[in-house]
């Protein structure tokens, strides 16, 4: 039985004593330290995501709006290349019988034109929507770096000028004054 009770203790002992390395002890309450990597990879999983991580879930609905604003884009375009490429087809052939909706509107050439300018800006906005897909997790992970960073009232920089009287000119001998600026910076 002492053998039992002595396993147990030795065994609380050591659950008591261990400390798991990524875990900082602050007032005797266990805090896991921020992680920058882990915030671009929620952000890599769930636009926005990695920001409520950084606790700046203000960003949320600004990713969501660009995003949406850029989806609706490239449906609207890929709407109206399709429809002045199916037009384009339709009046390009040489049978009579098969005209479009612009037939006596726009000549053949205008229509190459629309549908060249709306392919463009579908894709245009597709590369718009991967470059918010990518802003989101670069921002993600800049932010998780600057979390602990410390924007006190505490720091600052004074810039004084300052004057040296009489220095001697080695050259000429002449006494001089020298002016310049003192440059002070106050950490905590």
């Amino acid at each position: 039985m002492k053998i039992f009770i002595t396993s147990i203790l030795v065994l609380l002992n050591c659950f008591v004593f261990a400390q798991n390395s990524d875990t900082v002890v602050v007032s005797s309450v266990l805090i896991p330290p921020h992680s920058a990597s882990k915030a671009a990879k929620f952000s890599a999983i769930v636009p926005g995501l990695g920001q409520v991580y950084n606790k700046q879930a203000w960003k949320v609905p600004i990713i969501y709006a660009g995003a949406g604003a850029l989806i609706y884009s490239i449906a609207w375009n890929n709407n109206n290349y399709q429809k002045y490429l199916s037009a384009y087809k339709l009046d390009s052939d040489t049978s009579l019988s098969t005209n479009s909706e612009f037939s006596g509107l726009y000549s053949v050439d205008n229509l190459i034109v629309l549908k060249d300018f709306y392919r463009r800006n579908r894709d245009l906005s597709a590369i718009g929507l991967v470059l918010v897909y990518a802003a989101n997790i670069v921002d993600a992970y800049v932010y998780g770096q600057f979390f602990n960073f410390d924007v006190s009232d505490d720091l600052s920089l004074h810039v004084q000028p300052f004057m040296i009287p009489s220095i001697q000119n080695v050259h000429t001998g002449a006494w001089t004054n020298t002016t310049g600026l003192t440059l002070q910076l106050k950490f905590k």
